[in-house]
């Protein structure tokens, strides 16, 4: 495969060279429950692949929040597309193999940790393909390695919206209802509107401006708000129609909190009565 001139070299740091991340560590079968003050169970799974490494809290956090808990197929097969490496292509469920299997046992949840670093790291490199990232398919692969074992070695980690929802499309071939969110085309450079909630998820939480960040005055948290907004309305007929509830609120809510904080500021320099 050709090299992208544009695209970034990417040099394994902790990963020897054609050896696969997760072979790197070592792995222990545990458990993890949550129980009322009586001792009844409330959650509870056994037999989960973790780190050895990890405490007992971190496995019960990945295990009772980030375990996809339904719609994984317990069988899928790659989907081929033009320019995506084998290794690299998206998965959805194989119909013919979980049609083979009993009812019970073709979807569940995820039970080994290293389902949820693979589709993290795997999809995060798989956008990076699409969007000319890598100069060559040996740096996506660099990267996918020292991120999934970055992941797994507790080097690194995402935020929660991205453990809950990033990969479940790539991996598993799960889609549900579009919730508005907007994506770029990486063959058109255009701005579209994703048909499923989660081929082209928007697992952001929060956002750092800089040192100097503000919530509500100009280059703050919730100016961002309008101005991304704005952006969508003139993308689009489709798009402004879909953004303006989203871009009166966010207005709303701008102004009101600006001007609360703003009169509490002002009320705050006053001098205390004596």
């Amino acid at each position: 495969m050709s090299e992208n001139q544009k695209g970034l070299s990417v040099q394994s740091r902790f990963v020897p060279r054609h050896q696969e991340a997760f072979d790197t560590l070592t792995w222990e079968t545990r458990s993890s429950a949550i129980r009322n003050p009586d001792g009844s169970v409330v959650f509870e799974m056994t037999n989960i692949r973790i780190p050895k490494g990890w405490s007992q809290v971190a496995t019960d956090i990945i295990a009772q929040k980030y375990f996809r808990k339904a719609g994984v197929p317990s069988r899928t097969k790659k989907v081929s597309e033009p320019g995506i490496p084998e290794w690299l292509q998206r998965s959805t469920p194989d119909q013919d193999a979980l049609n083979a299997l009993p009812e019970n046992e073709r979807y569940g949840s995820e039970k080994n940790a290293q389902e949820v670093f693979h589709r993290l790291a795997g999809c995060w490199t798989y956008w990076g393909w699409k969007y000319g990232y890598f100069k060559t398919e040996e740096d996506a692969k660099s990267y996918y390695t020292d991120m999934a074992y970055m992941l797994a070695a507790q080097m690194a980690a995402p935020n929660s919206p991205q453990w809950f929802n990033t990969g479940l499309h790539w991996a598993y071939g799960i889609e549900g209802p579009a919730q508005g969110h907007f994506f770029v085309d990486p063959a058109t450079g255009e701005m579209k509107e994703s048909t499923n909630a989660y081929e082209h998820p928007q697992p952001h939480a929060c956002f750092i401006q800089s040192v100097t960040d503000d919530l509500v005055n100009p280059g703050g948290i919730m100016d961002l708000w309008v101005q991304a907004t704005e952006r969508r309305a003139r993308s689009s007929p489709a798009a402004r129609r879909a953004a303006q509830p989203r871009w009166s609120l966010s207005i709303s809510i701008t102004r009101i909190l600006r001007s609360t904080l703003t009169g509490k500021s002002k009320k705050s320099k006053k001098s205390p009565r004596s």
